[in-house]
């Protein structure tokens, strides 16, 4: 049997959950749409909230087959977006200069960005993965 790649973490889930009526732990497993629906409704009025507590371990295996490890650390990055991703930190990490520097000194595009990399950072770490092996 072939070994999991192990690329998001529950415990990092159950961090982030505890920040779920916002969506935070949604957007983690690669869940925009459903991520969104809990930011506006502040997790379903806390009732979806309380069910995703049971669901984490099945959104971390299912988050562990769609993305694609390598080495950039899917939990480091999302800790540093979802605590200073304003400033731009994820994307130093990913080694996007660039885009980094225009984050730190328009906090995030204005927040614009930032909520874009909320709803693609695994696809772009995914990428960056991809293309270092």
């Amino acid at each position: 049997m072939a070994e999991e790649n192990e690329t998001h973490s529950s415990v990092i889930g159950y961090v982030l959950w505890i920040f779920g009526f916002m969506g935070s732990h949604r957007f983690y497993y690669g869940k925009p749409v459903t991520g969104t629906i809990w930011f506006c409704t502040l997790g379903l009025l806390g009732i979806g909230w309380i069910i995703d507590l049971f669901l984490i371990p099945g959104m971390a295996k299912e988050a562990d087959r769609r993305f694609s490890p390598g080495k950039i650390d899917y939990n480091l990055a999302w800790i540093l977006l979802t605590f200073l991703g304003v400033f731009g930190v994820h994307r130093f990490y990913m080694g996007k200069w660039i885009s980094g520097i225009i984050w730190l000194i328009t906090g995030g595009l204005f927040t614009l960005g930032y909520l874009y990399d909320f709803w693609t950072l695994n696809s772009q770490i995914s990428e960056v993965n991809s293309l270092s092996k």
